[in-house]
């Protein structure tokens, strides 16, 4: 019975090895990624408060109170 001649396997295995490499980053090369998402600007709406909209006597200044 003749014996299995492996001095070929190692060209074979690292011949495979660099072409497989080679397909993996020609197909990941190929492949279109979506874009990182940007940042979303909310825009806050100002709420009007009660006591915002009124005048008092508290924010008169001093001195129209001396007169």
């Amino acid at each position: 019975m003749p014996q299995l001649d492996t001095s070929t396997w190692f060209i074979t295995i690292i011949s495979s090895m660099i072409t497989l490499f080679i397909l993996f980053q020609l197909k990941i090369s190929m492949q279109i990624f979506p874009t990182p998402p940007s940042p979303k600007i909310l825009a806050t709406q100002k709420t009007k408060t009660p006591w915002e909209s009124k005048w008092t006597k508290i924010y008169l200044p001093l001195l129209s109170l001396q007169q």
